[in-house]
This record gives structure tokens, sequence and C-alpha cells, in this order.
């Protein structure tokens, strides 16, 4: 076998919202192709859940046009 992966996966392209139940504290992140997509999705699922939309993830980074995405953590040296 071998040894598994210390490094994330990252992230693909596109446009992403987190759905949990409501008083969790963790969900799950989903992904859509379309800005339009992922705005329907998130109206799909806030009759049930509790939605978030974190925005457009582009390069293996979080675009700034929303402030809820997740930050980046600074290393310590």
């Amino acid at each position: 076998m071998g040894r598994p992966p210390t490094r994330q996966k990252g992230l693909r392209d596109g446009f992403y919202i987190e759905v949990h139940n409501k008083g969790a504290n963790s969900g799950i992140k989903l992904r859509n192709d379309t800005k339009e997509e992922m705005l329907k999705a998130a109206e799909d699922y806030r009759k049930s859940k509790e939605v978030v939309v974190l925005g457009e993830h582009r390069d293996g980074e979080w675009v700034d046009e929303n402030t809820n995405a997740p930050k980046k953590k600074k290393r310590k040296a």
C-alpha cells in the first residue's frame, strides 16, 4: 500500500455554497459552474438548511467579491 497523502486536495474552479443543518457547526461545500446555478441551489436549500454563499474559487484562490470566503491561515516559520 503506501502512505496516504497529507495535503488536502484543492478545490475545483467554480462557485461554492456551504450547506449545513440548522444549529450545526460544520457542513458540506457544493460547487456549481455558473453564478446563476449557485444562487438557484442556495435558494432551494434555504427551505430546510442553513446556507452560506462562499463565492467564486478560481486558480486555487477565492475571488475577493465575497467576504464569506474562508481566509487563508498564516503559517508559523
